[in-house]
């Protein structure tokens, strides 16, 4: 454990296991400790790199807004600092879109590539549920997309509890609470930055790379549970589409937090996907 001067950010970064590196990137407003039903499985067969984003965790919290561009870089800077030249990436809803990004902005860097839970670009759908959620937390979105807020009266753990419905299966809220609270444990822990999370919301709704993703020409696995409330599944379809050779899997009943809620399913996909690659 420790960090890396990435640009204008500290970096906070874990590593496990040794060979092929596997770069982790999370999703919004979560740390590195949500991969922690990960990291055992990945560890034992490959080099497996979690880190913080910038906004939460251990990781620099700069006042944003941010993009998925500039936080494609902070991963690169982060691979650079670690001497690793290639590395297979994964990444997880908003960590989907970092290594969309990653691979387009980097090709040279990506060895395979896993995209779980994530989108090319945020849908109508996904425009009404923001909408929804800062209303309920006090604020409105301005007809220029951003976001008129009180940051300093929000209660970091309204938002969780605004965010648990649409990235869990309701059955596990109820009966694993606490294994669920592990989730927020680092990001609530290490300082919860309301007006960082806000940067990284900005860089989701900013994310588009649709009319890219023909140029990503590395292995690619697009993950996704097919019971997902936050990021619909049929996003999935759209990038396995247009991914040149692009392999779909979804799981049949899975949340958008399934690499939680199910990890050995998760795991399961994830490894046996990468099994497939080519050593390099």
């Amino acid at each position: 454990m420790a960090t890396a001067r990435v640009g204008d950010i500290e970096v906070w970064y874990e590593e496990h296991g040794s060979g092929t590196p596997l770069l982790m990137i999370m999703g919004l407003a979560t740390d590195s400790t949500a991969w922690a039903f990960q990291l055992p499985d990945f560890a034992k067969r490959y080099r497996a790199i979690a880190f913080d984003n910038r906004g939460v965790g251990r990781t620099s919290k700069p006042a944003g807004p941010y993009s998925i561009h500039q936080m494609a870089d902070d991963a690169k800077g982060l691979l650079d600092a670690l001497g690793i030249r290639r590395a297979h990436v994964l990444g997880v809803s908003m960590g989907g879109m970092i290594a969309q990004e990653l691979a387009l902005r980097y090709p040279e860097s990506v060895s395979a590539l896993v995209l779980a839970c994530t989108y090319p670009e945020p849908d109508a759908t996904v425009e009404s549920r923001r909408s929804f959620m800062v209303g309920q937390l006090g604020g409105q979105v301005r007809t220029d997309g951003e976001i008129s807020i009180d940051v300093a009266s929000l209660n970091p753990l309204s938002f969780v509890q605004q965010m648990l419905p649409t990235v869990f299966n309701p059955e596990f809220i109820q009966t694993d609470l606490p294994k669920l609270m592990q989730v927020f444990a680092g990001a609530m822990q290490h300082g919860f930055s309301m007006e960082a999370i806000l940067g990284q919301v900005s860089a989701v709704m900013g994310h588009r790379a649709t009319d890219r993703l023909h140029r990503i020409a590395v292995p690619t696995l697009v993950l996704t549970g097919d019971a997902d409330r936050l990021v619909d599944p049929s996003n999935s379809d759209v990038l396995a589409r247009e991914i040149p050779g692009a392999k779909l899997v979804k799981i049949p009943g899975g949340s958008h937090g399934f690499n939680f809620e199910t990890p050995e399913v998760f795991n399961a996909a994830v490894l046996d996907f990468l099994a497939t690659v080519p050593a390099t």
